[in-house]
């Protein structure tokens, strides 16, 4: 286009036009501008500065302040008066940007996107409860599960009849007794659920040394590591999809839990299972693999058309929201971890008068 309208005027705009593929209407669009719309007349019956003035008086009055121009315009013409339509009371609020909500809205706060990073076990673990089904109609169990983000490790679970703080409080306390978690260095992560959101609990992180994090209100994804563990757990074949009671819950969690840290081959952690992201196990076993491929590839090269295989290595970090900075595509898997525990009996951890019935215990 800038070369037409550079030789125009040298050469005929026709085969100019036609050497270099551009339209003849556009070229003349670019050399007469169409002149600028000219104003547009006001009507005879519009409202002139005052008639407005004494409008918006009345529509932002106190009486009228948090109504709408159709209840404005109704209740006035239950009284005799017509000012003007609704429209146009629209039209008159807009010119000054009044068109909002009126009425006295809540103001729901801004919450702060978590962004939590782990560079290794036991800097970030995720915590949630679920329901589990009964074959009592209405009647739910909760298994409560703490996971280690980096290795995708259950550190602790437990199975209970009430979704309850305090049976959270010994859950938590008790799994970094465990784990030998030092203060200052846990970031313990969950939803905004009554239990994670209680004084109790609160109250145990801040002895503890242990940093809380929240996710947002109403927003689905910030608390991933946990969602996706008990897809893989109710997902499982040995989920039964409903409990006869505690005592067959205890006995699936009991069977589940190793199975999941110390068998399940974790997509998210280069197939490894949590037990050996964990424990430090990794390097070795990602190793053992590569020998395995370098090995065949030395024995039936023709089998690899692409060369001997890359080998494969964990992530040094693993995030929940990662920064835009950090989302950068990759071949190397993302490393998490999950843990298993030991069995606490009912009524060990609470002191009988709590009124809790737990029917599991840490992991």
């Amino acid at each position: 286009m800038s070369a037409v309208l550079e030789h125009h005027g040298s050469i005929p705009l026709k085969p100019l036009c036609g050497a270099l593929g551009v339209s003849r209407a556009t070229v003349s669009r670019r050399l007469k501008p169409p002149p600028p719309p000219s104003p547009r007349p006001t009507p005879e019956r519009a409202l002139d500065a005052n008639e407005k003035q004494e409008v918006l008086d009345v529509l932002c009055g106190e009486r009228f302040v948090d109504r709408s121009p159709s209840e404005v315009v109704h209740t006035l013409l239950d009284e005799d008066t017509y000012f003007c339509s609704e429209r146009t009371m629209y039209r008159i609020l807009a010119e000054r940007n009044e068109v909002k909500e009126r009425r006295n809205q809540l103001r729901h706060p801004k919450h702060a996107r978590p962004e939590l990073v782990a560079t290794g076990p036991n800097d970030v673990w995720s915590w949630d409860i679920t329901k589990l089904r009964t074959t009592t109609k209405w009647s739910y169990l909760n298994l409560y599960v703490l996971l280690d983000i980096f290795s995708r490790y259950v550190v602790a679970w437990m199975i209970a009849q009430q979704e309850n703080a305090a049976l959270a409080r010994v859950l938590i306390e008790e799994a970094i007794a465990k784990h030998a978690v030092q203060p200052g260095t846990l970031i313990l992560h969950s939803d905004r659920g009554a239990p994670m959101t209680s004084k109790t609990v609160a109250q145990l992180l801040a002895d503890l040394e242990v940093t809380r994090s929240l996710s947002r209100p109403r927003v689905s994804n910030d608390n991933p590591f946990s969602e996706s563990q008990f897809k893989t757990a109710k997902y499982h074949p040995s989920y039964p999809g409903k409990f006869s009671g505690n005592g067959e819950a205890l006995g699936w969690g009991r069977t589940f839990f190793p199975w999941y840290n110390n068998e399940h081959k974790h997509s998210g952690i280069a197939f490894l299972t949590p037990a050996d992201v964990y424990y430090g196990r990794s390097e070795e076993v990602l190793s053992r693999r590569h020998e395995v491929l370098l090995a065949a590839y030395a024995k039936r090269p023709e089998r690899f058309p692409q060369g001997p295989r890359r080998r494969q290595n964990l992530l040094p970090a693993t995030y929940i929201n990662p920064p835009e900075s950090n989302m950068e595509p990759t071949e190397e898997s993302v490393c998490s971890m999950e843990v298993p525990g030991r069995v606490v009996p009912a009524g060990d951890l609470l002191p009988p008068s709590s009124g809790s019935r737990r029917t599991a215990g840490v992991h």
